[in-house]
C-alpha cells in the first residue's frame, strides 16, 4: 500500500483544524450571556481542554512542560488571555465579518513586531500587504462611523495586536512547546472575567454551548492547527487559516442573517485577497529559503 505523503496529511489535518475552528464566532453570538460570563467559562473551559489533553498524553510530565516555558510562557498566556477578551468583546459589539476579517491581519502585524522587537527583517512585500491589509481594514471602520460597532471593530483590532504579540513571543521560543500556555491563558481568562461574571446564570441551552465551545471546539481546532506546521510549512497553514475569516461570517449569516454591511463586504475582500497574494508569494519564498522564519498562530 502507498505510504500516505507527510504534506497532504499536514494539509488535510490542518484544514481539519481550521474547519472545527470556523463555528467559534456563531456559538459566541448564540449564547445569550453577558461577555464577561461568556469569557469566564470559555476560559476555564478551555483550560481544562488543554490540561486534560496533556494530562491523557504526558502524564506527570505535563508539569515539567509547564515549567520550561519560563517567562516566555507567562507573557504568551496574558497576551492570549487579552486576545480572547477582545475577541469576545468584538464579537458581542459588531458583526462576525467585521471581527474575523480584521483578525485576520494578525500574522501581518506579528511580522511588523518581529521587525520591532526581535529586530526581523520584514521583506517589502509584507510591508505593501501590511499597508493595503490597513486600507481595508480602514473601509470597514468606514461602515460603522456612527454606529454602536465601531466600538467592535476597534476590539477587533486590539485582539488582532494581542494575538501578533503572542505570535512573536511563540516565535521567540521557538524550540519550546509553548501550547500549554494556551491552557494557562484559559485560566487567566476565567480569573479575569470572575468579578464580573454570573456563572450560574446561564440558562441550560447557553451551557451545552460554551461546553461545545470550550471543551470541543477550541481544543480539538488549536490541537490540529499545531501539529499542521510540522508537515507543511508555515505560509501554508496561514493560507488554511483564512478559512475562517471566509467560513465563519457565513455561518453566522446562515443561522442567524446577519448580512455583512458592502464596506465590510468591500474590505473584507482587499483584506483576504492580499492575505492570499501575501502567503502564496511567501510560500514560494519558504520553498527556496529554508526556515524563512514566518509564523502563524490563533486567539
Amino acid at each position: 500500500m502507498k505510504e500516505k505523503s507527510p504534506h497532504l496529511y499536514g494539509i488535510l489535518i490542518t484544514a481539519a483544524g481550521v474547519l472545527l475552528l470556523t463555528p467559534d464566532g456563531l456559538l459566541v453570538r448564540l449564547i445569550g450571556a453577558d461577555s464577561a460570563t461568556i469569557l469566564f467559562w470559555r476560559g476555564l473551559l478551555f483550560a481544562i481542554g488543554i490540561f486534560g489533553f496533556y494530562l491523557l498524553r504526558r502524564g506527570s510530565t505535563t508539569i515539567g512542560l509547564i515549567k520550561a516555558m519560563g517567562r516566555r510562557g507567562v507573557i504568551a498566556a496574558l497576551l492570549f488571555t487579552f486576545s480572547t477578551c477582545f475577541f469576545v468583546l468584538a464579537l458581542t459589539h459588531t458583526s462576525a465579518a467585521n471581527a474575523l476579517v480584521i483578525i485576520s491581519t494578525a500574522p501581518l502585524f506579528a511580522a511588523l513586531f518581529s521587525w520591532l522587537i526581535l529586530k526581523e527583517t520584514i521583506p517589502l512585500f509584507t510591508w505593501v500587504a501590511i499597508g493595503i491589509c490597513i486600507g481595508g481594514i480602514s473601509l470597514i471602520f468606514l461602515g460603522s462611523v456612527g454606529g454602536g460597532s465601531r466600538h467592535g471593530d476597534i476590539y477587533a483590532l486590539v485582539c488582532a495586536f494581542m494575538i501578533a504579540g503572542q505570535i512573536t513571543t511563540v516565535r521567540h521560543a521557538k524550540n519550546i512547546d509553548m501550547v500549554p500556555s494556551l491552557g494557562i491563558s484559559g485560566l487567566f481568562t476565567a480569573l479575569i472575567a470572575l468579578p464580573f461574571s454570573a456563572p450560574l446564570a446561564i440558562t441550560g441551552l447557553d451551557f451545552t454551548y460554551l461546553c461545545i465551545l470550550g471543551l470541543v471546539v477550541l481544543p480539538s481546532a488549536f490541537g490540529l492547527i499545531t501539529i499542521g506546521p510540522r508537515y507543511i510549512s508555515a505560509p501554508e497553514v496561514s493560507l488554511l487559516m483564512l478559512m475562517e475569516s471566509i467560513l465563519g461570517p457565513f455561518w453566522v449569516w446562515l443561522v442567524l442573517a446577519e448580512v455583512p454591511r458592502p464596506e465590510t463586504i468591500l474590505g473584507g475582500t482587499i483584506v483576504i485577497t492580499t492575505l492570499v497574494i501575501h502567503t502564496a508569494i511567501a510560500y514560494r519564498k519558504s520553498r527556496t529559503i529554508p526556515d524563512a522564519g514566518y509564523i502563524v498562530s490563533s486567539r
